[in-house]
């Protein structure tokens, strides 16, 4: 739907992305303390391909023995990463409980991880639980938190990714009719014995994932729209840098 990156926020020895990249310089060649080209932040992105086109993925793709980066923990320093990259649509994989964080910021009267993303230009929150009952019921907590914080539930998007074959359990279909009143859409993400044996590799996902893929991509677009506008505004842009004059 449009040029895509995924932005790796988790700590590199817990996360798959590396893994299922392939190599590029990744966020390690993007120097925190100078000046970057659009060129150099779209060479150190991993590029994938599959049959709707290549999208491109930030992570930390170096060695488990490297030291972990300093990488910023402000929303907006990625909003800027991935502006300054020229990418339409970003895809924020974040790893913070969302629910423990917005109650501890309630309680301490400090700053919320959670709603400084969602306060992103046009950011639609995806909230992934798997479809058993051990699943739904921290999703439900962290949906009644995020509605208790005033947070916009109402252009969320909640996935609930089945652990096998055959129709969800009677506990997972009753959530989702309730979760249909308080979210934008509820997609149903069926299971894929191939992504679990094998992790993500494009060419063998299931065209039922496939569907369901393009189902949830549209349901965050639609909730875009609902939200923002249709078309959407422009999204605010970094400011250009200066032209700084090097003597000859």
């Amino acid at each position: 739907m449009a040029d895509t990156v995924v932005l790796d926020l988790a700590p590199r020895l817990t996360s798959p992305w590396p893994a299922w990249s392939g190599p590029s310089g990744g966020l390690a060649a993007l120097s925190p303390d100078r000046p970057l080209a659009r060129a150099h932040i779209r060479g150190a992105a991993a590029g994938r391909r599959s049959a709707a086109g290549e999208w491109s993925v930030l992570t930390d793709a170096r060695e488990w023995h490297a030291a972990p980066l300093a990488l910023p923990v402000q929303p907006a320093a990625w909003y800027q990463l991935a502006a300054a990259g020229g990418w339409q649509a970003v895809v924020a994989d974040t790893a913070h409980p969302i629910a423990h964080d917005v109650l501890t910021a309630r309680c301490s009267g400090g700053p919320s991880l959670t709603r400084a993303w969602c306060d992103l230009p046009f950011a639609v929150p995806v909230l992934c639980a798997q479809a058993t009952a051990d699943g739904i019921q921290p999703l439900q907590q962290a949906l009644m938190v995020l509605h208790a914080e005033g947070l916009p539930l109402q252009r969320a998007v909640v996935v609930l990714a089945a652990t096998a074959d055959g129709r969800p359990p009677a506990v997972v279909r009753a959530a989702a009719t309730m979760l249909s009143a308080r979210a934008a859409a509820v997609i149903h993400l069926p299971h894929d014995a191939d992504i679990r044996a094998s992790g993500l590799q494009p060419a063998r996902i299931r065209p039922r994932t496939r569907q369901t893929a393009r189902e949830l991509a549209a349901a965050v677009l639609a909730a875009a729209h609902q939200s923002f506008g249709d078309p959407l505004p422009d999204a605010p842009q970094p400011a250009p840098l200066p032209t700084v004059s090097v003597p000859a």
